[in-house]
């Protein structure tokens, strides 16, 4: 609560500290500047504005990542991990990833960080409650102190008991970014500081007595509070600091209304920590003997320092062509060795990267040709990737586009090297290089419909398993391919002032099915009515959203490693969604209320589950809001 009291005073303030008028002046009101003035600005310097309309992509954005969560399926708390129900493969790393991948969802990375230039200070709020006792939010403030600069502030929140015992959740986002150009526009500079943390107390999920009470739907615990749980006494922390700046100066800059040339030189800098704490009290049976009696606690660290220098030629007859060289300087594990009968396991895994990259894009009327490549070219991680699209626009709504990716890249440091007080959470592989390689067709329609095709075969795939005569999971790689076919579609229909969104997703992994479990069927639809009341002063949109997927091998979940595991032996799934909503725009505030998991409240039997020994959340009534404010 203080964390939305403190931000509740902070936008008055901002506002009043950038719109004080002399009282003795009496001027006519200025002209709100459009909307499209507003611009923000991606990290690949794509450019959009500020958009404070009320639609149903909006509403799916109206969540704890506010973005799309169709591919997720969430557990009982908001701020809690994700279990997957589809996968993409769009990340193009030189370098292995963290570990504790199932609490990177809500972890902003460099491509999630967003710059701006506005003509007026702006402030967004949003804010949506939580289970039981808490809030979440996020608020930003932002402002042009002339045309040339602009900085913003931003804070995500959230902190939300729970309705089962021990799963607190606890998540803080601090941004702060700046936006810099002369007045030339020949020196451009961004940068970001970020600092992260990601607090989760976990119970274990249910025992198997636990699983039957809430399976039966036992009336003495609808209170789901007086439930059993495995452990009460366990928590995990993700934190990180991250320092970011990219600049580049135009040696070259000739623009006019059809040839551009242009030659810019630039860097990119960056510096992050990012350490993850998992404590336990007291040590859980089921995962066997532990090297201590009480108080266990295991801490992983990350530095992680790259600097790249780049050029980039932009020319009306080549194209848009650009290099960079850069430098990755890393330093993973733990303060102390490990020395086990089976050997020795060290404590780090350092060392430095050379890289190098190239991009080309080039538009020639509706068509687009683009690719990038990179590849380390020194150290002790081999590493690469090649992408190329071709795309044709037929106009402005119906374009189709055919692209293809190669990449080959260490599996995370947690399959690597990893250590634990738990005995068995202990290992280090030296495992071969995951490659993955995808053909995607896509096509985008308003008329029509939106499309997407893609085929992905994976080699050495490495996943988290639980082996024939263990009870803890341990990093493997797969020594046969996975392939995996996915095909999804998205298309509404309106007719009046009613509107049906269909999103449907086919997928099926064709090959290395035993390793690679997905659904075959996700389906998301909505139906709602929408008008405009009080002379148009109020927009009202109210419906109902239907999400079902079929049954699966279900991933199940690791507290210790805060990662997500093969399992084959329980089928999850098969049960539908429903949420009812209402939603309202009052000039540029929006407001939400939802009943989600409705459909809850009319079943005899509860067999839904967000993982195994985890069950899905309630039926619950959630309420929420995002308030811009304009000066």
């Amino acid at each position: 609560m203080k964390h939305l009291l403190l931000l509740l005073l902070f936008l008055p303030f901002g506002n009043c500290l950038f719109a004080q008028d002399d009282p003795s002046e009496k001027t006519e009101k200025p002209e709100k500047p459009p909307i499209e003035l507003y611009k923000i600005i991606s990290a690949d310097r794509d450019t959009t504005h500020l958009d404070t309309t009320l639609s149903v992509q909006k509403l799916y954005k109206f969540n704890y990542l506010r973005k799309d969560n169709f591919e997720l399926l969430p557990f009982s708390n908001v701020g809690q991990p994700y279990n997957s129900l589809a996968y993409n493969f769009d990340e193009l790393n030189l370098k292995p990833l963290f570990v504790a991948q199932s609490h990177h969802f809500n972890y902003m990375d460099v491509g999630d960080m967003k710059y701006y230039s506005v003509p007026t200070p702006l402030s967004e709020l949003y804010f949506k409650t939580a289970f039981e006792q808490g809030q979440q939010l996020d608020a930003f403030f932002t402002v042009n102190t002339n045309e040339q600069f602009n900085f913003s502030v931003a804070y995500k929140g959230v902190r939300s008991l729970g309705t089962y015992q021990n799963i607190l959740t606890s998540t803080g986002n601090f941004r702060f970014t700046t936006n810099y150009h002369t007045k030339s526009k020949r020196y451009k500079i961004r940068a970001h500081i970020a600092a992260q943390d990601i607090l989760n107390e976990e119970n274990g999920g249910l025992p198997p007595n636990s699983i039957d009470l809430f399976v039966n739907d036992d009336p003495e615990f609808n209170d789901r509070g007086r439930i059993d749980v495995n452990f009460e006494d366990a928590e995990n922390l993700l934190k990180g600091l991250r320092f970011y700046a990219d600049h580049e100066y135009e040696l070259i800059s000739q623009r006019d209304s059809t040839n551009y040339n242009v030659l810019a030189v630039g860097n990119r800098f960056s510096f992050e920590e990012k350490s993850f704490l998992y404590t336990q009290e007291t040590p859980f049976e089921g995962y066997g003997e532990s090297y201590e009696t009480t108080n266990l606690r295991t801490k992983t660290t990350l530095e992680d320092f790259n600097i790249q220098g780049y050029a980039r030629l932009e020319n009306s007859l080549l194209g848009n062509i650009s290099a960079f060289v850069g430098y990755t300087d890393y330093n993973y594990g733990y303060n102390s060795v490990l020395i086990l009968d089976e050997g020795r396991i060290s404590n780090r895994l350092q060392g430095n990267l050379v890289q190098f990259g190239a991009a080309y894009k080039k538009q020639y009327r509706g068509f687009e040709l683009s690719g990038k490549g990179a590849i380390n070219i020194s150290g002790d991680y081999d590493a690469n990737y090649l992408t190329g699209a071709a795309s044709f626009s037929f106009n402005e709504d119906n374009k189709v586009e055919a692209s293809v990716k190669v990449h080959s890249v260490a599996p995370n440091f947690g399959y690597q090297l990893y250590q634990s007080d738990y005995v068995n959470y202990n290992w280090q592989n030296n495992f071969e290089n995951v490659k993955t390689q995808e053909l995607k067709f896509e096509l985008q329609s308003k008329k029509l419909l939106n499309a997407s095709v893609s085929y992905t075969g994976i080699d050495d795939y490495t996943y988290y398993a639980i082996q024939q005569n263990d009870s803890t999971p341990t990093p493997q790689q797969f020594g046969d391919r996975v392939d995996y076919l996915k095909v999804k579609a998205q298309k509404e229909f309106r007719y009046g002032k009613f509107a049906l969104d269909n999103t449907v997703l086919f997928q099926q992994a064709v090959s290395g099915e035993e390793v690679f479990n997905v659904p075959q069927i996700v389906t998301r639809n909505t139906l709602c009515f929408q008008d405009e009341l009080f002379k148009k002063a109020l927009f009202l949109q109210t419906g109902v959203t239907f999400k079902y997927f079929t049954e699966y091998n279900m991933n199940a979940y690791d507290p210790v490693l805060a990662e997500f595991y093969v399992q084959n032996d329980q089928e999850l799934g098969g049960f539908p969604l429903v949420d009812l909503f209402l939603s309202a725009k009052i000039r540029q505030t929006r407001i939400f209320f939802k009943w989600e998991h409705f459909n809850q409240l009319f079943k005899s039997t509860n067999d839904q589950f967000s993982a195994p020994g985890y069950p899905y959340r309630d039926a619950v009534i959630r309420f929420g809001l995002v308030w811009n404010f304009f000066l």
